[in-house]
């Protein structure tokens, strides 16, 4: 028999009708009297129930519930022949059956913060690692124009410290999907916040060291960034059911958007107060703040969890597609699947138009709408703010979606559409605005819709492959990566022999391509078990 049982209450709904029964134990024995107990940590011992037909044994295991002044015991019977010895033990006077309890005073009464769920306790610290890892990543684009006035660095200069963070993060993407899936999402993510910390703490002294150095440190830091998104995706496909799967990951990438929005508000004043040290050494220190967390709080898996309640652990797993840890990739299974190249193509053809809009927009502002940013700080941080609202209102969108029956195809489908044709359309119109007001309201429109593809593509991963889900979003991100890089290029070529409207025409036309590959071969099922 399994049972719990109330033993002592001061609740004022407790009415005996005789007296609370008898459970004493020794101090000297177990160090604390039941009524009195104080303790959170669960004790053991036997208790043995005599009568006068016989007697009978049961493992008991006490706690303190903290609230309400109530303790409660989990009891286990264990047989007994009574035709043995007995040994002295602790005497359990029957007058429980004297007790009226109202409904529901034998449930648990633990603090909020305990029954929070832990799978958004998880969500929660990817939005962290993620909020941290733009704050260190566009720190220097602040950071930048007072090291430039120091070393006396020419643009070109410039823009190879700028770039050389890519030369990292193109290197890790597919690495870090493979380790991610093969040993975890917990100490890969770890790693990467740990790595790309110390390198973004030890910027200052690379930069006052060589030039060298400094390339070398910032590619180390795109390394570390670089396993971040693999990483997420492999701990949230199994941690986070299909239901919550696009609110969850909205939530995370949104924590990219509002790490630019503090970068941005936070690296001049820092400069301003303190130099520019101040702004890699403080960024910095914080990743091992989250670093202690992570370590005490996450797990690879929700079968690793010890503290995971039950009724939570089979929530997820009932509704988890991701097992077992992957021993094998098997490159030419994923790679002959058509989803996955559309997953692929789409993403380059998605970063063509989000990289160019959020690399170049500055200086759209600065030279078409003759903006002064550096006395206009809310047009830096609008398209980021933007970007996070819209992409947790998809997320919500889209979950909501799932639950009323509409396929996850469908769903991904028609967000990815959204996520293309928005800034598609708002693109197009910028040729046709005649004030400064209106292209800013447009460019944010066009970024507001660009972010519905957090529920698009990029939730796509865990739905078609959960378990390879780390490195299928390495090999995306990579062209995804490539995209932004070569679309970034291209425009510095295109504003040399044309205008912004050839810029927006070739965006424009790689998002109708992106729709039209996604809507043809696209899906929501499983298709790599």
């Amino acid at each position: 028999m399994n049972a719990r049982a109330l033993l002592h209450s001061f609740s004022p709904h407790f009415r005996p009708r005789g007296s609370p029964p008898d459970l004493s134990v020794s101090k000297e024995s177990f160090g604390f009297s039941l009524p009195g107990l104080k303790r959170r940590e669960p004790l053991h011992f036997r208790v043995r129930l005599q009568s006068e037909e016989g007697c009978g044994f049961f493992h008991v295991s006490v706690r303190n519930s903290g609230r309400g002044g109530k303790v409660y015991a989990d009891v286990k019977s264990e047989p007994y022949d009574i035709s043995k010895s007995v040994p002295e033990s602790v005497k359990f006077q029957d007058s429980l059956n004297d007790v009226v309890l109202p409904e529901g005073d034998l449930e648990s009464s633990a603090p909020w913060w305990e029954e929070f769920p832990k799978r958004w306790v998880i969500v929660i610290l990817c939005f962290s690692a993620f909020l941290l890892c733009n704050m260190d990543r566009v720190n220097m684009s602040i950071a930048i124009l007072p090291l430039s006035a120091e070393f006396n660095w020419s643009p070109a200069t410039v823009g190879l410290i700028q770039s050389s963070f890519f030369w990292g993060y193109l290197l890790t993407q597919i690495a870090g999907g493979i380790w991610a899936d093969t040993v975890g999402g917990k100490l890969v993510l770890g790693f990467g916040v740990v790595w790309w910390s110390v390198a973004t703490a030890l910027t200052p002294v690379a930069a006052k060291v060589g030039l060298p150095f400094l390339l070398v440190v910032r590619a180390f830091m795109g390394i570390g960034e670089g396993v971040a998104m693999p990483a997420m995706n492999n701990i949230l496909a199994k941690w986070v059911p299909v239901s919550e799967r696009s609110r969850s990951l909205a939530l995370v990438y949104s924590g990219m958007y509002l790490g630019s929005v503090t970068g941005l508000a936070f690296s001049p004043f820092l400069i301003h107060q303190f130099g520019w040290p101040s702004v890699f050494y403080s960024f910095g220190s914080l990743g091992t703040v989250w670093f202690a967390v992570w370590l005490n709080k996450a797990y690879s898996s929700p079968l690793d969890d010890p503290l995971l309640r039950p009724e939570e652990k089979q929530l997820i797993v009932a509704n988890s597609l991701s097992r077992e840890p992957v021993k094998t990739i098997p490159w030419g299974l994923i790679l002959s699947k058509p989803p996955v190249w559309a997953l692929i193509a789409s993403h380059f053809c998605h970063n063509w138009g989000t990289f160019i809009l959020l690399t170049w927009m500055p200086t759209y502002y600065n030279q078409v709408l003759k903006f002064n940013l550096t006395e206009s700080g809310l047009l830096c941080v609008l398209p980021w703010l933007t970007m996070a609202f819209s992409a947790n209102l998809g997320g919500w969108i889209a979950d909501t979606l799932v639950s009323k029956g509409l396929s996850v195809t469908t769903v991904r489908k028609i967000m990815q559409t959204i996520g293309f044709l928005g800034p598609a359309f708002f693109l197009t119109q910028l040729s046709h605005v005649n004030s400064p007001a209106m292209a800013v309201l447009c460019m944010a429109c066009s970024q507001g819709t660009d972010a519905f593809s957090q529920s698009g593509l990029y939730s796509n991963h865990q739905d078609i492959a959960p378990r390879y889900s780390g490195v299928l979003l390495g090999l995306s991100n990579t062209a995804g990566v490539l995209a932004g890089v070569f679309g970034t290029a291209a425009t510095g070529y295109i504003l040399q022999h044309g205008s912004w409207d050839d810029v927006f025409k070739v965006s424009v036309g790689l998002y109708l391509v992106g729709t039209v590959v996604w809507n043809l071969f696209s899906t929501g099922e499983k298709i790599l078990d």
